[in-house]
Parts: C-alpha cells; sequence; structure tokens
C-alpha cells in the first residue's frame, strides 16, 4: 500500500513543477510580447521611411521629364536654326 505522505509529496512535486514552467512560459511571453511591440515600431517607421522615399522617387521622375521636354524643345530649335533650309 502507498503511503499517503509519498502520495502527497509527489503531488506536491508535480504541483511545484507545473508553477515554474507557468512563470517560465509567463516570461517568455512577456519577452515575445515586447520583441514584438519593438518590431512593430521599427515596421511603421521603415514604412514611413519607404513612403518618403516613394513620393521623392515620384518627384525626381516627373523633374525629369520635365528636364527632357525642355532639352527636347532646346533641341528642335537649334535643329531649326541649323537646318539648310533656315540659311537663306
Amino acid at each position: 500500500m502507498t503511503n499517503p505522505n509519498d502520495q502527497f509529496e509527489r503531488l506536491e512535486e508535480k504541483l511545484l513543477k507545473a508553477i515554474e514552467l507557468f512563470k517560465r512560459t509567463q516570461g517568455e511571453k512577456r519577452a515575445l510580447e515586447q520583441e514584438n511591440t519593438k518590431l512593430k515600431a521599427e515596421f511603421k517607421e521603415h514604412a514611413h521611411g519607404n513612403n518618403a522615399m516613394e513620393k521623392e522617387l515620384i518627384a525626381l521622375r516627373k523633374e525629369r521629364e520635365d528636364v527632357r521636354a525642355r532639352v527636347e524643345k532646346l533641341l528642335e530649335r537649334i535643329d531649326l536654326l541649323t537646318s539648310p533650309d533656315s540659311e537663306g
């Protein structure tokens, strides 16, 4: 027959192990939540930076097209001035 004290001690050991496991998983959960919060903040920061770079890229492309149009107009004027028909 099993001694009731032995059964109680085994139960107590199991409960203590369960409590330790619970504490450890709670600590890991808190660490993961902090990591998650940090990563979300970094993601927002990068997303904001990407939006700013995208706007700048759009502005630079527009500026390039404006410059290209102006250069084409200047080349057309030069062609008109230097064409054989204009020497007359």
